[in-house]
């Protein structure tokens, strides 16, 4: 049992990822650049939290006034739930408070509240976050965070990465408006998707893509390369960096309607180095459409469809193309129309519903035409 322990705790480790107050700021002020209003008069939930560990609660705690925000809801799992916190101690507000119960804190979540100034000191902020135990562990799937769920007005995150696919079904069952931490890779889920393409989600405004540091718990295993590159940018110690993460919301920041700059077919080809020696835009064999393997050679004089990387979708502005699915592996590639093609991978022949060029099976498309 110990050993099992022990293997659980570090996989869950591995999935804990805790955000950076500096780009929780940046990527808030984009919404609120955009509409400063943004946040007030809302009842907003932070499920996954706990003030202990995230820089979530503190950030909109220590703008409650400024933001003008009605309730400030977090939530947090029990630490029985959770693996990596075996060696849970609780935090001197708990142990400080007459609520404290030493059973409780193991086995229930806690739920931390701010809506009025309770210590009369003229000012709300984290110092008036009031908390208590859940009934349950703090899941959010449960019926008790649930309830939170329909109570808020907005829902902002960052949940564990191997939940992403229940937590976004939860999030767009809810029909809230939301912002969430996750990894790049994630655009190919059906679920996921499927919000991007129906306007119903897109990338934030900011780290698409590129680098970002994460703290992770005391004992998380971290490829060295990367904990070197989270020091080097500034955090040294028990953090890691991860070059695909991003963020994903249903709220306007107005970025996403900067159109891209692009190049005729006929200018591709003689002027972008990434068409060098390139007659022409391949076709895939099995579905009409050309294939773009860069967005910044996707041609503005093409009036057909396309299959870019998903990479595109940090460039993507809705006014100018539309977005008509994708392929993922090949597992969407039925739905768009996609024959299957035999093709040969890793010498093996195989029949491949996804695009295929010159009888090689590509991956990880999006298909798009230009906006009607």
């Amino acid at each position: 049992m110990a050993n099992s322990n022990f293997t659980r705790a570090k996989a869950a480790k591995n999935d804990e990822f805790y955000t950076q107050h500096a780009d929780i700021e940046k990527e808030m002020n984009a919404y609120l650049e955009f509409n400063p209003k943004i946040f007030s008069g809302k009842v907003i939930l932070l499920p996954c939290d706990d003030p202990e560990w995230s820089n979530f609660t503190r950030y909109f705690a220590q703008n409650f006034e400024k933001f003008g925000l009605k309730k400030l809801v977090s939530t947090s799992y029990a630490p029985q739930s959770k693996p990596e916190l075996l060696d849970y101690k609780p935090s001197d507000m708990e142990r400080s408070s007459d609520r404290f119960d030493s059973e409780k804190t193991v086995t229930r979540g806690k739920i931390f509240v701010i809506t009025d100034d309770i210590n009369h000191d003229g000012k709300i902020d984290i110092d008036d976050l009031d908390w208590n135990y859940l009934e349950g562990d703090g899941d959010f799937r449960s019926a008790e965070v649930r309830e939170l769920r329909d109570e808020a007005d907005i829902i902002i995150t960052n949940p564990p990465f191997s939940l992403f696919r229940d937590y976004m079904n939860w999030i767009s069952e809810s029909g809230k408006q939301f912002v969430v931490v996750g990894s790049m890779n994630a655009i190919t889920y059906k679920e996921v998707f499927t919000l991007i393409r129906d306007n119903r989600m897109w990338l934030g405004a900011t780290a698409n893509g590129s680098d970002m540091v994460f703290k992770v718990p005391e004992g998380a295993s971290v490829k060295e390369a990367d904990r070197q590159k989270a020091a080097k940018m500034g955090y040294p110690g028990s953090y890691t960096r991860l070059g695909n993460s991003c963020w994903f919301t249903s709220i306007e920041h107005g970025r996403r309607h900067t159109p891209l700059q692009l190049m005729t077919t006929a200018d591709n080809l003689k002027f972008n180095r990434k068409m060098k020696g390139k007659k022409g835009y391949d076709r895939y064999d099995n579905f009409d459409a050309i294939d773009v393997s860069f967005t910044n050679a996707i041609p503005s004089d093409h009036n057909g469809l396309m299959g870019v990387p998903i990479s595109f979708l940090e460039k993507y502005c809705p006014d100018q193309f539309e977005i008509v699915g994708s392929f993922n592996a090949g597992s969407h590639g039925e739905e768009l129309g996609a024959t299957k093609t035999e093709v040969i991978s890793n010498g093996k022949k195989m029949l491949w519903n996804g695009p295929v060029v010159g009888k090689t099976a590509l991956y990880k498309r999006i298909i798009i035409r230009k906006a009607q």
